[in-house]
């Protein structure tokens, strides 16, 4: 079994803002595998889980908010008792372009505090992340809070729509077994 994380915060003033691009993402997905998210109050997150195919994944949303998403990510990971190859985080990324994909397998946090808490409860900064740019503030006296919790333009939620339907090909290349260096060499 797989498990995807989108990360994101929950609460209707966040949907379809910035920082949300993982929440985005996964429930794209769940639409498309046909699964709904129920609320798994024990482990502090949506969870939806389907098959495509013969392999299972587990498509997941914390409750934590942003930042204290590890507390989710970990207890789930015990639960289930999944690999660390067998995670995926997707996460907004400020420092690259709107609509960019990028696949890694390890790295710092970067500053990004949901992706601080998972390497704080995991232990590890070694686990899969699916990095979706959403460019930094045009203008610099713009708040960095202010933009990432804006929500997206007409034309730049075009840009976004398209990249969350080219990471929907490669989650499921992810669920399907196809091994990162390939997903690397596919995608990034």
């Amino acid at each position: 079994m797989k498990m995807i994380v989108g990360l994101g915060n929950i609460g209707k003033e966040y949907d379809q803002t910035r920082h949300n691009v993982g929440f985005m993402t996964i429930d794209a997905f769940a639409q498309e595998l046909g699964i709904k998210f129920k609320q798994d109050g024990p482990h502090h997150a949506f969870v939806a889980e389907g098959w495509i195919g013969t392999d299972k994944v587990l498509l997941v949303k914390p409750t934590t908010y942003m930042n204290l998403s590890g507390e989710a990510v970990a207890p789930l990971m015990s639960y289930y008792n999944l690999a660390i190859e067998d995670l995926l985080i997707i996460q907004d990324d400020m420092d690259m372009e709107l609509g960019r994909l990028r696949l890694r397998t390890k790295g710092s946090a970067g500053g990004h505090n949901g992706i601080k808490s998972i390497i704080s409860q995991l232990g590890t900064q070694s686990f899969n992340r699916l990095k979706f740019g959403i460019a930094h503030p045009k203008h610099e006296k713009q708040a960095v809070i202010n933009f990432v919790l804006g929500k997206f333009n007409k034309d730049d939620a075009i840009t976004v729509d398209q990249s969350i339907e080219v990471a929907k090909k490669m989650m499921q290349d992810f669920v399907q077994g196809q091994p990162m260096d390939q997903l690397m060499n596919q995608y990034n």
